[in-house]
């Protein structure tokens, strides 16, 4: 590992809540009374030698799903949109890439304001990222089911999204970091979940990009993408990682 950690990186860190960490082929096993990942693993997320995650522990390892196992931990996780990014964009750059997750399912954008705790481990793993060389090329946020419970969380969401951008460049010292946001396909309430959608979709600053998740399938939960839908975000991601921002970098 010493020899892949010393070549050339180009990192994305990916954050947000459990559509970001993956619940593709997550399945209820009625004798276990639990969730369980079916540990189906899509052609386009296979391991590739030039794919590498920052594990809980700061560590760089080879990269595998389930991407967000030992960070979202409270749930199980399986297939999402990390793996078919890193494969999609590795064929267009050279070296490694490095995936930092952050993701951790079920929280408010709330829970990513500065000084909380979720807002700055993804800070604190985004800095060690870089210590032993690379560079940090985009933030992936996927987030916002959670605040369509009220109106009030669904009114603040602009806001509290255009302020997050701005603390995490600054913490980064990158003020002109990537940002691929997506657009949320699901939610807990239909008109604050267009209110969220319409926020997310009217962010107007430099650098800022957003994806749109509508008319992706859904599980039958209603609220997470499936497997195949995971891959497709994944490969969306990757598309408009490369159209805007890979070229100029």
């Amino acid at each position: 590992m010493e020899e892949v950690a010393q070549s050339t990186k180009t990192i994305f860190v990916f954050a947000g809540q459990s559509n970001m960490s993956g619940r593709g082929g997550v399945i209820k096993d009625s004798h276990k009374n639990q969730k369980l990942w079916d540990r189906v693993v899509p052609l386009e997320c296979q391991p590739h030698p030039n794919i590498l995650r920052l594990s809980a522990k700061l560590k760089w390892e080879p990269a595998s799903e389930q991407i967000h196992a030992d960070i979202d931990t409270k749930k199980e996780c399986g297939v999402g949109p990390c793996m078919s990014f890193a494969n999609a964009v590795r064929e267009r750059i050279t070296g490694i890439v490095g995936l930092v997750p952050c993701a951790v399912g079920g929280t408010a954008i709330k829970e990513w304001a500065r000084g909380e705790e979720l807002y700055e481990n993804m800070v604190k793993r985004a800095k060690e990222s870089v210590k032993d060389g690379g560079e940090i090329k985009g933030l992936l946020w996927f987030q916002g089911e959670s605040d369509t419970s009220t109106q009030i969380e669904a009114d603040a969401y602009q806001g509290n999204m255009e302020k997050l951008i701005e603390n995490v460049r600054e913490d980064l010292g990158l003020p002109s970091l990537p940002i691929i946001q997506v657009a949320i396909a699901s939610g807990l309430d239909d008109n604050c979940m267009e209110k969220v959608r319409e926020a997310q979709l009217n962010i107007n600053l430099p650098n800022v990009v957003c994806v749109d998740a509508k008319g992706l399938d859904l599980k039958e939960d209603h609220l997470h993408l499936t497997t195949e839908s995971q891959v497709k975000l994944g490969n969306m991601l990757a598309d408009a990682y490369l159209k805007h921002f890979a070229a100029s970098q």
